[in-house]
């Protein structure tokens, strides 16, 4: 067996489960989860047609370059969404469609860490798990970035020494931030790309959730919106990540895609002829009529909003949470210890939480996501609603 296996640590999931398997949650009262960063949201009709019109398409085999006409949808939604020139994103060369970014972000920490070096992949803390998993087993160490609330929750990047930028080889962002929701800014993505150049590191942009975010008339800028007003138009040293499962409510269609250096694309897709993920062509079909479609991501927006306003109206008196940048969690703090917060939340309100030190990990004694817990407002708004009710009704009550 890899004995880099031995490194990995329980997901968070299997943690929450250890801590609430021995707890008897209250009787009177229907389970509410605030725990899985699932969307509940009615998935596109329209995008389940498109399926249901190409069943033919599983007696194909599929390529693991995809179909031109996707690449095509994908690289056109990235001119409207990221403001980048009409021209810059060649479909054969920039783009590369994959079965959501988690499958995506795992495989392409493999094909890019250089094993024979003393390499880091460094990522904000708290974080997605899939980046330190994704680094353990490709050879690498983790360095954690901790996203602390004085910086914004984002991490404090010019305090990294040089020697960590020399020895970085994938930089990972995510923005807004999983769970903290929290914005990279334009300004802070020119200096990372100026760094990159510098020390020669990929910065690996996990943008799944920027499509959630709170005002129509300034979408959140990413890293192509980046790369666009600094005139390059290589992309060189940059690869973003996107998906459809949040932006679309389409998380069981397993559809994303991975776009920047041709560079690192090219060899990237090499890896991922072996790897064996080519997109079903019925699911790749579905994907362009998803991509071509923006009334029903704006739908998606509102109903959220509308459950970020009753909820935060709930429990700020009672709480310290604020709205975030983007996503569609809250990054609370709590009093007192956050899985013992988490744990008496269950059993006297059959709310599921996760405790932020769960998604987190302690550097130099300190765990940035201790005292918190996320809460994922994905279930319907009257549930987010009950569950916020409860949670003040646990405060008050202690």
């Amino acid at each position: 067996m890899n004995h880099a296996l031995t490194q990995l640590q329980p997901y968070p999931f299997e943690k929450l489960r250890a801590l609430l398997g021995c707890v008897k949650p209250a009787a009177d009262k229907r389970a509410i989860a605030l725990s899985i960063g699932e969307p509940k949201h009615q998935s596109p009709a329209f995008v389940a047609q498109a399926m249901a019109d190409n069943l033919d398409k599983l007696a194909v085999y599929p390529s693991t370059l995809g179909l031109p006409a996707l690449r095509q949808a994908i690289g056109q939604w990235c001119e409207r969404r990221f403001a980048v020139p009409a021209g810059w994103l060649d479909a054969e060369r920039h783009i590369l469609p994959v079965n959501g970014t988690r499958e995506a972000l795992f495989a392409f920490t493999q094909a890019v860490v250089n094993r024979a070096e003393d390499g880091l992949v460094v990522s904000p803390n708290p974080f997605y798990q899939i980046y330190e998993g994704a680094a353990l087993l490709a050879g690498a160490t983790p360095h954690y970035l901790p996203c602390l609330e004085d910086n914004g929750f984002n991490p404090d990047f010019d305090a990294v020494p040089a020697e960590i930028w020399r020895r970085c080889q994938i930089l990972f962002l995510c923005s807004p931030g999983n769970p903290t929701g929290a914005l990279v800014p334009m300004d802070t993505l020119k200096k990372l790309i100026a760094l990159a150049d510098e020390h020669d590191f990929v910065i690996a942009a996990d943008e799944c959730y920027s499509e959630l975010y709170f005002d129509e008339d300034a979408p959140p800028p990413g890293l192509l919106s980046a790369c666009a007003e600094l005139g390059r138009r290589d992309f060189a040293r940059c690869v973003v990540f996107h998906s459809l499962s949040k932006r679309s409510n389409l998380p069981g269609l397993r559809s994303g895609f991975v776009a920047g250096d041709a560079s690192i694309i090219k060899p990237f897709l090499l890896y991922r002829t072996y790897h064996g993920c080519a997109m079903p062509v019925q699911t790749q079909l579905a994907s362009i009529a998803a991509w071509q479609d923006e009334a029903h991501v704006r739908d998606n927006r509102d109903q959220y909003r509308a459950k970020y306003d009753a909820v935060l109206d709930i429990l700020q008196p009672v709480l310290d949470v604020q709205r975030p940048d983007g996503s569609f969690y809250l990054w609370a703090k709590v009093p007192g210890d956050d899985a013992a917060f988490t744990r008496d939340l269950y059993e006297t309100q059959h709310v599921t939480v996760v405790p932020g030190s769960y998604l987190s990990r302690e550097v130099g004694g300190v765990n940035p996501g201790a005292g918190r817990v996320r809460m994922a407002l994905v279930a319907p708004l009257a549930e987010c609603i009950e569950a916020a009710e409860r949670i003040r009704a646990f405060l008050q009550g202690r």
